[in-house]
């Protein structure tokens, strides 16, 4: 699910799965998109650590993050940020739960993270989809956007059919923007 080659389409049946999810609305480069990662966070390092001692290890995956706005174009090509839609997404092994995950949130609240009330367990099923990698700042995405839903889908005879979806392989943090790798993945029908 978390492989893709840049410049390259490929078609894929993405598995119903489980995330961490919060909401938000505009531009991610606010202080509101900041403190929805930081209510995500401690809630999947507490999960994970819980599971440690519960004898099942993983590693906390990468963020994912479900965008959308009325009209399409405002991704690829007015980037008009103050208009997107945005759900936060870490995924959660199989086998924890809505009560490990209320665990997690209780044993985070010390730490009391703004939103931390508003992390919830959400199911996503995307089925069908098609996805590409993309290097360079997410400012970039557009073109690659435009290119899979006015050329590469219809020329596949496919439609969007859902939110986009974008995994963020890289930290953005501590990844210059030009060597950022970012997953652009599209529901389709």
């Amino acid at each position: 699910m978390y492989r893709a080659h840049r410049g390259e389409f490929r078609m894929l049946q993405v598995p119903d799965r489980t995330y961490l999810a919060i909401d938000g609305h505009g531009d991610p480069d606010t202080e509101v998109f900041s403190a929805a990662v930081q209510a995500l966070y401690p809630v999947a390092y507490a999960l994970k650590f819980a599971s440690k001692d519960a004898g099942r290890d993983y590693v906390v995956p990468p963020l994912e993050g479900l965008w959308w706005a009325e009209d399409m174009d405002t991704f690829t090509r007015r980037r008009d940020k103050a208009v997107w839609e945005w759900t936060l997404l870490l995924l959660v092994p199989d086998w924890l739960g809505a009560a490990d995950v209320e665990t997690a949130v209780d044993r985070t609240r010390p730490k009391a993270p703004a939103r931390l009330d508003d992390v919830r367990l959400e199911p996503l099923a995307e089925g069908l989809c098609m996805q590409t990698l993309h290097v360079g700042p997410f400012d970039d995405e557009g073109p690659v956007l435009h290119r899979l839903h006015h050329e590469v889908l219809p020329g596949a005879g496919f439609r969007p059919s859902g939110k986009h979806h974008e995994v963020y392989l890289t930290d953005p943090r501590r990844t210059a923007p030009e060597k950022r790798r970012t997953i652009l993945r599209q529901p389709i029908s």
